[in-house]
């Protein structure tokens, strides 16, 4: 079997899979592959709602309360490539403007988990399908609330809206 290289992501998994951090606006854990609210955190975090910089969702790391189980659950390797194949179409197909998140395949206590790292995007607002179906034509605004992903109200999509136009205007002034 071939060698998993492991690229360091940008934190530390080890340590946050180790009961001292909890979900919060920044980090999710997920057992398992759940496409659907992934791809909604992930459109969440691309909107970056209050400028924290995006967000990181690690799967194969099972939570109780918002704490990771360690050791963790891990996912079968097989799936590793199959997960990001549906990344690259989640951002084509799924999330309007296009959005590739970062995905990092990690080993931990000889499991293998997937780091999603969302960084905020440069052209939200962003909208991701209802599901992540070829029939969904529904797309939603879907922004983070402390520990949890949720549809924007209408005063935040203007908001989302708000963000984009500043920074447009921030990137003209600086040309």
């Amino acid at each position: 079997m071939a060698q998993l290289h492991q690229l360091p992501p940008p934190l530390n998994v080890s340590a946050l899979l180790m009961g001292k951090h909890v979900e919060s606006e920044r980090l999710e854990f997920k057992e398992g592959w759940n496409p659907e609210p992934i791809l909604h955190t992930i459109c969440a975090y691309a909107n970056d709602f209050r400028n924290l910089g995006g967000g990181y969702i690690i799967v194969g790391a099972k939570e109780i309360n918002g704490i990771a189980m360690f050791p963790p659950s891990g996912l079968p390797v097989d799936s590793l490539d199959v997960i990001q194949k549906d990344l690259i179409q989640f951002g084509h197909s799924a999330i309007q403007p296009t959005y590739h998140p970062i995905a990092f395949p990690y080993l931990v206590e000889d499991r293998h988990l997937l780091v999603i790292w969302c960084p905020g995007g440069e052209s939200r607002p962003y909208k991701a399908k209802q599901m992540p179906t070829k029939a969904c034509k529904d797309y939603v605004y879907y922004i983070r609330r402390n520990s949890t992903t949720v549809k924007a109200k209408p005063e935040e999509e203007q908001e989302l809206l708000g963000l984009a136009a500043v920074s447009y205007t921030h990137l003209r002034a600086h040309e």
